[in-house]
């Protein structure tokens, strides 16, 4: 079994600075949300052009079964590779959703893919940007499965599988991920504030970044400045709903700002 080239070995430990990025997490797309998909297309072709750099903090896809099968997600893959075209950076992180993403995801859309989490330096302040699940420590069953599909040997094995027996292990652990989200608490799949306190004292930075969590907010009160990115959702909203997307930009101080739009 290989492991040298499994989805967990291929993101980068460290980029150069980003000197004005945009960064967006948790659009979930897939053929079944075409609202989103279109608020996405939009996205690109009008707001991400006034930036240099487009980060995204995980979950870009619903799910993601390896490179070999992204069929459906090339229109996405050649829209960030138009993009990436132009001199302009694209740095893509996996998710939960989307952990196998590889090298030929990366090779094929121009995006720097990155470890998680990563220090980067953002208009001259090092941040700490993850996609944040790690953090939700209240929920242990969660960790555990966490640990298992963040495994190179899980992803090997994973991967020498045929597509159609990916796609049916995709689908259960969706319908799990589902059910457990109508028995667990907010508090429970919500980050530990003292996790995160103490990774970022380890990375050495006083500001942190990241999705996952689906609560975008500015928590600036404490000594760990987090700050959460929007997650976008156009399509599975309640009757009479608009949906919502967003992004975090940065001021020219280089302080984080929460954009929905």
């Amino acid at each position: 079994m290989d492991i040298t080239n499994v989805p967990a070995a291929a993101g980068l430990t460290s980029i150069a600075p980003l000197s004005n990025p945009i960064i967006i997490s948790d659009l979930h797309l897939t053929e079944k949300k075409p609202k989103t998909i279109m608020a996405f297309v939009r996205f690109m072709k009008t707001v991400a052009p006034r930036y240099p750099e487009l980060v995204i903090l995980g979950d870009l896809f619903d799910f993601w079964i390896g490179d070999d099968a992204a069929e459906a997600a090339e229109p996405i893959i050649a829209l960030l590779k138009l993009h990436a075209s132009t001199g302009r950076r694209v740095i893509v992180m996996p998710g939960n959703r989307d952990v196998m993403l590889g090298k030929g995801f990366a090779e094929a859309s121009g995006a720097e893919l990155v470890r998680d989490p990563i220090v980067v330096e953002i208009k001259g302040r090092k941040v700490l940007l993850a996609h944040g699940d790690q953090w939700c420590l209240r929920d242990e069953e969660y960790q555990k499965f966490r640990a298992m599909t963040h495994d190179p040997r899980w992803q090997a094995a994973a991967l020498s599988k045929s597509v159609a027996e990916r796609l049916a292990m995709a689908q259960t652990a969706r319908a799990q991920s589902e059910g457990d989200k109508r028995v667990k608490s907010e508090a429970e799949m919500d980050v530990v504030d003292s996790a995160v306190a103490e990774a970022a004292h380890a990375a050495g930075v006083d500001l942190v970044i990241h999705g996952h969590t689906h609560k975008p907010a500015a928590h600036v009160g404490a000594t760990i400045e987090r700050w959460v990115v929007p997650d976008w959702e156009l399509d599975d909203v309640a009757e009479g709903a608009t949906g919502r997307s967003g992004m975090i930009s940065f001021l020219e101080d280089g302080r984080p700002q929460i954009q929905m739009f």
